[in-house]
């Protein structure tokens, strides 16, 4: 499957090739959509950001260098910096606040206060996170959120138990740290 990727990549850097960009993209869909839905926790906004990562990526796509990297590792960086280009955006600030406001309406008094809370409590988390180191991110997002062992993630990762579990570690005490000072 490594060739025929090699060849749609090249079709599409080549002559812009639409069969080859669209079987690129079902390929990496589910796997980039999931990525973004950990972080924003929001399926619209998620498919929203996944669609605009995979049209950045074919924008892009002929300044991708396989010497440099796999297509895979070059699509995950582009992920990753759309998704903290979103959390910089006035967008995600505006909505932000909208949700708030929503909940405020619809939900009674208590509900609201705890509901308020726990999304307040995530977006911190993600934001202090946007700042950590890539590999540390996924290992405490998929540590926290997804719940999986550490030779689980290791094995993801295709990284050492030693490695996942001091940079979860490393995770945790920055997170630890960084809200011990806002309470």
């Amino acid at each position: 499957m490594l060739n025929a990727e090699k060849r749609w990549i090249r079709r599409i850097q080549h002559n812009g090739h639409e069969e080859s960009a669209n079987k690129l993209i079902h390929r990496y869909y589910k796997e980039i959509f999931a990525y973004t839905y950990r972080r924003v926790f929001d399926q619209e906004t998620a498919m929203d950001l996944t669609q605009e990562i995979f049209m950045r990526t074919l924008q892009s796509i002929h300044q991708f260098d396989k010497k440099k990297s796999s297509f895979r590792t070059w699509l995950y960086i582009i992920a990753k910096n759309h998704c903290t280009d979103y959390f910089r955006s006035k967008q995600f600030q505006v909505i932000r606040q909208t949700d708030l406001q929503t909940d405020i309406e619809i939900e009674g008094e208590d509900e609201v206060i705890l509901h308020v809370m726990e999304k307040e409590r995530l977006n911190t988390i993600q934001q202090l996170l946007a700042v950590v180191d890539e590999q540390e991110r996924q290992i405490v997002l998929k540590k926290l959120m997804d719940d999986l062992t550490f030779a689980q993630i290791a094995e993801h990762l295709n990284i050492p138990v030693s490695t996942v579990k001091t940079k979860y570690y490393k995770g945790i005490n920055y997170l630890k740290m960084e809200l011990g000072g806002q309470r």
